[in-house]
């Protein structure tokens, strides 16, 4: 796909991050019946549950303009076989849902194919969480897929997104 089409460079997932990588496999993403595609709007309360999915961050947090605590880790689950979904991998840390209080806040889910099943240790926090960092430790290589929504607190109606 053309970089600058890609939804994950305008959307600029690609820079706060992911560094640029080739997709590889298809992630597919739903909560319920609602499938997640690049920048799709979402609303707090759709979004409690947790999805059929990986890694999810949120590199607004806690607000797109100060993102000072990017990224908030708010899902991760290891050792998923090919053919299956999160649920048949182990979680690392628990799904936590999206809460934003401010700012149209995008929520990434980021797709690894590990080379092997290996102990993945939780991080001591979920704020300051950094995608890049983890798949370097992990000797994750680069991603196979990734995807992602905006969501914002659930009286919020349009706006504008604000990179910093």
């Amino acid at each position: 796909m053309n970089r600058e089409r890609d939804p994950l460079v305008v959307g600029r997932v690609v820079g706060d991050v992911l560094d640029p990588f080739t997709r590889t496999t298809t992630l597919k993403v739903t909560y319920g019946s609602k499938e997640v595609t690049n920048g799709r709007e979402f609303k707090p309360s759709q979004v409690i549950h947790q999805p059929r999915v990986e890694v999810m961050v949120d590199p607004d947090a806690p607000s797109p303009s100060d993102p000072n605590l990017r990224e908030y880790l708010h899902w991760l689950v290891t050792d998923i076989p090919g053919t299956t979904g999160a649920a048949f991998g182990q979680e690392v840390m628990c799904y936590e849902s999206p809460r934003p209080t401010m700012g149209i806040h995008r929520f990434v889910f980021v797709l690894f194919q590990q080379l092997g099943r290996q102990t993945v240790y939780a991080p001591g926090w979920r704020q300051n969480f950094n995608t890049r960092d983890f798949a370097e430790l992990y000797n994750l290589g680069s991603p196979v897929a990734a995807i992602y929504f905006d969501c914002q607190r659930e009286s919020g109606s349009g706006g504008r997104r604000m990179y910093p």
